[in-house]
């Protein structure tokens, strides 16, 4: 007998169509095609475990499982269930009435228990898009499919819960979720506040810039000086994600694995701070079994690379294209897949190799040539795209010991979403434009005009500190931003002074 089983599989951070066809026929011996891995060419033997364990016989007849179509790789243990469901169909066990109303996905413990799977969220939402009536997968993932409100999600712990449902023996009810409930009770709940941060004022109003405009931003500083515990808290001014971002976000780390048993979506935006020993591959994703990098891990949110320096050059260099266009091509020889790398680029460096040039007490050892070369590991293409070039010195005592809390996240964050709603209606009609940072040059002689006193101020900065031409750009967006904060509707000087302020690594003969 003939059967069909709906499932899914992964290309990128989306799902497609996949139908596994099982025929029994006389004979014993078992056969899977349809370009399978190993991981599930070794389905076989958890299947045969599964149903002895719950008193079932695999059946003695030739077996052959066709996982169509055939030309596209099927990765990992999620097609344990519907194989084995298309198996016990074909033999007669499982009722096959219904089985083209659901998509129908999981992994096979030996006892036949459900294991969560990656990718239930897309997957969820191409059995939607395809006009299911349901979906049959492990309880863990049940909470991240009933996101999509389209579509029943059947939440099921072991085989036999399956087996008896198809069968109409034993009813499993819809798992339902709240899911506005779910989003908005989570969206303010932060680990880190800005108030926790003692003096700084200076370096917290660029974290405050450089959020408003979605801006990327270098620190450098000492070491202690506190860069990663400003980095750290970001997130907690950054906008609310929107319940779309939430769901592209959610997708990327659902595909990847690293959601935990039993989450729904992801309500605040990302935080990835990877170690500098990170490879090529892991940064911008792709690999034997594609999957996303900590690029596409931030979408939405914030990748943190404290030690810049440190990073092996040619790492550091594949960001450049990713940083560019939002978006990560990964091409081999046998597949091609695009992840979404939307993000707020957040550095840290010491200035020199011992960490102590320009300190107000602790000497440099290091001579100027080792504090230029140790400079010139960050390639200027890679600064390019970096507005903001901040300089950070240690706090002093008097702050330290202050009691007094700063000013909160949630202060800050009414300024940023303030400015990005000023943002959002200045670029309603300029399609993949969202802030100041996504402005090309064509669009800042539009929105970000300057008059001439400021274009006198920034001649002269620009002379008397010999800033890079690429400055140019970045002291106009970035003063354009300033201006949104203050919701001005024309830059001013103090604007493009404040703006200037933020170069301090395109000032010629700086560190040497």
């Amino acid at each position: 007998m003939l059967v069909k089983v709906n499932a899914a599989a992964l290309q990128g951070i989306n799902a497609i169509q996949v139908t596994i066809e099982v025929n029994a026929l006389r004979g014993i011996r078992f056969f899977l095609v349809g370009l399978p891995d190993n991981a599930v060419k070794e389905s076989h033997e958890r299947i045969r475990s599964a149903l002895e364990f719950n008193g079932l016989k695999f059946p003695s007849k030739q077996i052959v499982v066709n996982m169509a179509p055939a030309d596209i790789r099927k990765e990992g243990s999620a097609y344990d269930l519907p194989i084995a469901i298309g198996i016990l169909a074909a033999d007669g066990t499982v009722s096959a009435e219904h089985l083209n109303k659901y998509m129908i996905m999981g992994e096979l413990g030996l006892d036949g228990g459900l294991v969560p799977i990656k990718g239930a969220l897309p997957i969820a939402l191409k059995a939607a898009e395809s006009g299911y009536e349901g979906i049959i997968m492990p309880t863990a993932n049940a909470a991240e499919a009933a996101v999509v409100g389209d579509i029943k999600v059947y939440a099921a712990d072991n085989l036999m819960q399956v087996i008896r449902f198809l069968n109409g023996e034993q009813g499993i009810a819809p798992y339902t979720m709240d899911v506005e409930r779910e989003f908005y009770s989570q969206q303010s709940n932060f680990e880190f506040d800005f108030a926790e941060v003692r003096g700084q004022e200076s370096v917290k109003r660029a974290f405050e810039v450089a959020a408003a405009g979605g801006h990327n931003l270098i620190m450098i500083g000492p070491p202690g000086s506190g860069k990663s515990m400003m980095a750290k808290r970001l997130p907690s001014i950054l906008p609310p994600l929107t319940l779309q971002e939430s769901l592209e976000t959610t997708k990327i780390h659902s595909v990847s694995g690293s959601l935990t048993s039993g989450a729904s979506l992801i309500t605040q935006r990302p935080f990835r701070s990877p170690h500098h020993t990170i490879s090529s591959v892991a940064l911008v994703g792709g690999g034997a079994n594609p999957k996303p990098g900590e690029i596409s891990l931030a979408h939405n949110g914030v990748l943190f690379l404290d030690e810049l320096p440190e990073f092996n050059r040619a790492v550091l260099e594949v960001m450049r294209q990713p940083l560019e266009d939002r978006k990560i091509s990964v091409a081999r020889a046998n597949y091609k897949v695009e992840y979404p790398a939307g993000v707020m680029f957040i550095a840290s460096m010491n200035p020199c190799p011992c960490g102590y040039y320009n300190h107000p007490t602790k000497p440099c050892v290091c001579s100027p040539g080792q504090v230029q070369r140790y400079l010139n590991k960050i390639s200027g293409p890679l600064l390019d795209r970096i507005d903001l070039q901040i300089e950070i010195v240690p706090v002093p005592f008097e702050k330290i010991s202050d009691a007094r809390e700063g000013e909160p996240s949630a202060a800050i964050r009414e300024r940023v979403i303030a400015a990005r709603k000023i943002q959002e209606e200045r670029f309603r009609n300029e399609e993949s434009i969202h802030c100041n940072a996504q402005m090309t040059p064509k669009l800042l002689t539009r929105y970000a005009e300057i008059d001439d006193t400021c274009r006198s101020l920034l001649r002269t900065a620009m002379s008397r500190l010999n800033l890079s031409a690429r400055a140019y750009d970045r002291i106009v967006k970035v003063a354009r931003t300033i201006a949104d904060l203050e919701a001005s509707e024309n830059i001013q000087s103090h604007h493009i002074a404040e703006a200037i302020g933020y170069r301090n690594l395109d000032r010629e003969g700086w560190g040497a």
